[in-house]
């Protein structure tokens, strides 16, 4: 039997301001589901996303995915905390009249659209808004405040959440009714790049996020200072970064001041895969973090990953397995590991290859998409228990 399933999702011509785009563009992690979706031959998926401006857009994304661009005034956004963009999804899912809604991320419209939709609807949570405000220590009303308050408000309204860690089920679990633990979903190309460091050149260590004290760059430069001038040393950051914020002031001070630090901006999808397939190495020396796509996408392309033992990391990375851990608030851990891994070959080889198969078995789209609509079918049903769908 069809099950017609509605995806409320962010369309980054949105986000951007890009409105002379053609086709939408969404979050990694949506884009790899809908990948997932595209093979099934027993769901119809709706992509609904909310705009400000009308933008021209296909009517199909795959043979068995629509989208709709939903166009909500200005005034129907955070400042009223989106109740233009839950009215006038709303009317589009009446007219759709979707078995099942899935709002994908608390930070924006898409969750509080979801649990004021009328239908069946479960969430998935990827930034954790409650801890990453927490950490920040983000102002009364400011924009991750707001957030924080999003995801307080609508996860009990929802039948259930889908955690793409056990990190993030456990951060839920005073909120939520029901949990699915699933991770996200990888672009299926990031499987095709084979990680061949250039010989003869530096080792290159990629450290890929936004520039910010979450994700701990400044920390991870001073922690290599000592490393660095012995191993001919690489370490290339990409990520945005903000002018006038004493955090990204510092961080562009560093890296100015250490010929083997570069920083390349924000790298798009393309770039990242051409990043991996010269990286010797993966860095991720995280305060905090959930299921950072990217430590995905390295599996992926067989490229060994040194990750902080925090948030959700530890349901992706199995210590001398698939990658190694390190401790972000010591800096003689940071540069110890790593330097574990730029003197034994052998090592580094074995933890890219198993990583490879690990994500081949667990990240695939079809994988993840079949995952879903088992959790679909379980909410419809009406199933009353905690399901852990985890590999």
């Amino acid at each position: 039997m069809l099950m017609k399933i509605a995806i409320l999702t962010t369309d980054n011509r949105e986000h951007y301001k890009h409105y002379s785009k053609p086709v939408p563009c969404f979050g990694t992690a949506p884009e790899a589901l809908l990948q997932g979706f595209a093979h099934l031959k027993d769901v119809e998926v709706h992509v609904l996303s909310c705009a400000r401006a009308p933008m021209k857009s296909p009517e199909k994304l795959a043979p068995n995915i629509y989208f709709h661009s939903v166009l909500v005034p200005k005034i129907g956004w955070m400042s009223s905390l989106y109740q233009g963009c839950i009215r006038a999804t709303r009317r589009k899912l009446r007219e759709i009249q979707p078995d099942i809604v899935h709002g994908q991320g608390t930070e924006r419209d898409c969750a509080i659209s979801a649990v004021f939709s009328g239908f069946p609807n479960v969430l998935t949570i990827h930034g954790n808004m409650r801890l990453i405000a927490q950490l920040n220590r983000v102002k009364p009303l400011s924009y991750f405040w707001l957030a924080a308050w999003l995801e307080r408000l609508t996860i009990p309204r929802s039948p259930g959440v889908v955690c793409i860690t056990r990190y993030t089920e456990t951060a839920v679990a005073d909120l939520a009714k029901r949990t699915w633990v699933v991770p996200n979903a990888v672009d299926a190309s990031f499987f095709g790049v084979d990680a061949q460091p250039s010989a003869g050149k530096p080792p290159r260590i990629l450290c890929v996020g936004h520039i910010c004290l979450r994700k701990n760059q400044n920390a991870f430069i001073r922690a290599l200072d000592s490393l660095a001038p012995q191993g001919r040393l690489e370490v290339l950051f990409l990520g945005q970064t903000v002018g006038g914020k004493a955090y990204d002031d510092e961080f562009l001070r560093l890296v100015r001041e250490r010929p083997w630090c570069v920083y390349g901006g924000l790298a798009d999808r393309a770039q990242l895969k051409q990043h991996l397939h010269e990286a010797t190495a993966l860095a991720l020396p995280s305060l905090e973090d959930n299921c950072p796509m990217v430590v995905l996408e390295a599996m992926a392309a067989g490229v060994p990953v040194i990750a902080a033992k925090v948030g959700g990391l530890p349901d992706l990375i199995e210590e001398g397995k698939n990658g190694l851990f390190c401790d972000p608030l010591d800096p003689r851990s940071m540069s110890g590991t790593l330097e574990i891994l730029l003197h034994n070959a052998s090592l580094s080889r074995e933890l890219a290859t198993r990583a490879k198969q690990e994500a081949m078995a667990r990240f695939r789209p079809e994988v993840i998409a079949l995952r879903h609509v088992e959790i679909y079918r379980d909410v419809l049903r009406g199933g009353s228990h905690v399901r852990n769908l985890n590999l």
